[in-house]
């Protein structure tokens, strides 16, 4: 206000050093010189003149005789064409250069609605296209309530908000792990044991818009499922055939068409793959002694293996045995004196060939002669062979 005040004075200043009357007409320095002429000095107004007084610094310029309405200055007036960075000017010649101003149309009105306009109608006809991929299902809902699945390829649909696409994956296979982590979980066995079980469940959707709007959480769904199912399966069978791995081939088998059971039912939407069971050991707490009995167990079973094979051995002689038998059964038969003089030779060959005696039954030899003795005497009696030491 004080810089506007110390222009106002300038100007005032310049107007009288000029010949300028503060009551607005011109002075002339040809009418000044010794007060001479009609026009010898500047008068005050008359009663006829129109009231006149010092020219508003704030209104335009204009030429000397071009009289304007005098208008008073208002805080508005001098604060209007004001801003932080100094005072605006209209036109290009300020120091700020040329004020920015949105191209019109040919009607004068702006071109902003329309571009708002075309920004917000592509943007619905993003929302309106969809591509699903090849495993992939796409689930349409208008205004939150289900509408259609869209199969794999590019699709239509309402804007958005009106209509909405939830896109997934409903082929590739997924699992849920049984506990999830390093938990112990233990199940009875049919024979009143306890066995440290963990598996996997394989399973994809089948139905997407079952899946999403059936259960509230499906996964949860499938896991307390399979873990009912699985405990069923196991208290079925004993300890031994779950840790052994005999029975696990077919408790698998059963957990997952008792799974695909129940879920089906629920119509949950899913296809059960497989189950995995991935550890069946005995409880942390008995692992020591459950290792002596294994231990027990495995002599137990190896020398119920060496007598089983001591038994076949027996019983493979004894058939062999009677086969021989009946052979010499079937040639007796066909010549009996024959075949008896020749079992009684080969009899009494294996008798008596154990023996060191020799029995002659010839008059002309004495009845007992022990060759055996004279043999070994002979052989003491030899002398030595030259060169033995």
């Amino acid at each position: 206000m004080k810089d506007r005040l110390g222009g106002l004075s300038g100007r005032i200043g310049l107007a009288m050093a000029g010949g300028r009357s503060p009551w607005g007409k011109p002075g002339g320095s040809g009418n000044s010189g010794g007060g001479g002429g009609d026009d010898g000095g500047d008068k005050p107004p008359s009663g006829d003149d129109a009231p006149r007084g010092p020219r508003n610094p704030w209104l335009p310029g204009g030429s000397s005789g071009e009289e304007r309405p005098r208008r008073s200055a208002s805080i508005e007036d001098i604060f209007k064409n004001r801003g932080p960075e100094g005072p605006r000017r209209s036109g290009g010649g300020g120091p700020g250069g040329p004020n920015f101003r949105m191209p019109r149309r040919a009607g004068g009105g702006s071109w902003l609605p329309l571009a708002v306009a075309a920004v917000v109608g592509v943007g619905l006809l993003l929302t309106m296209v969809h591509q699903v991929g090849a495993k992939e299902q796409g689930l349409v809902t208008t205004a939150g309530k289900y509408s259609r699945t869209l199969p794999p390829g590019l699709h239509m649909t309402g804007p958005w908000p009106i209509q909405s696409v939830e896109v997934a994956d409903v082929t590739s296979i997924r699992s849920v792990a049984i506990p999830d982590g390093n938990e112990e979980r233990l199940i009875l066995t049919s024979d009143q044991n306890l066995v440290d079980l963990s598996y996997r469940v394989r399973w994809n959707i089948k139905d997407l818009a079952q899946f999403r709007f059936q259960l509230a959480d499906p996964v949860e769904t499938i896991s307390e499922v399979a873990e009912a199912a699985m405990r069923a399966a196991v208290a079925e069978h004993k300890l031994d055939q779950v840790i052994s791995g005999a029975g696990r081939a077919q408790i698998e088998e059963r957990v997952r068409v008792r799974t695909q059971q129940v879920l089906d039912a629920y119509r949950a939407g899913v296809i059960i793959q497989g189950v995995d069971i991935a550890k069946a050991d005995p409880p942390a707490r008995v692992v020591e002694a459950f290792k002596d009995v294994s231990a027990a167990q495995q002599d137990a079973d190896a020398e119920a293996n060496k007598a089983e094979a001591y038994a076949q051995q027996v019983l493979a002689r004894a058939q062999g045995d009677a086969a021989a038998f009946d052979r010499i059964y079937a040639e007796y038969k066909l010549a009996p004196e024959v075949t008896r003089r020749r079992m009684y030779y080969e009899t009494m060959e294996s008798v008596l060939g154990k023996t060191d005696k020799t029995i002659v039954e010839t008059g002309n030899v004495t009845p007992y002669l022990p060759l055996p003795e004279i043999q070994r005497r002979s052989q003491q009696a030899q002398p030595p062979a030259p060169g033995a030491q």
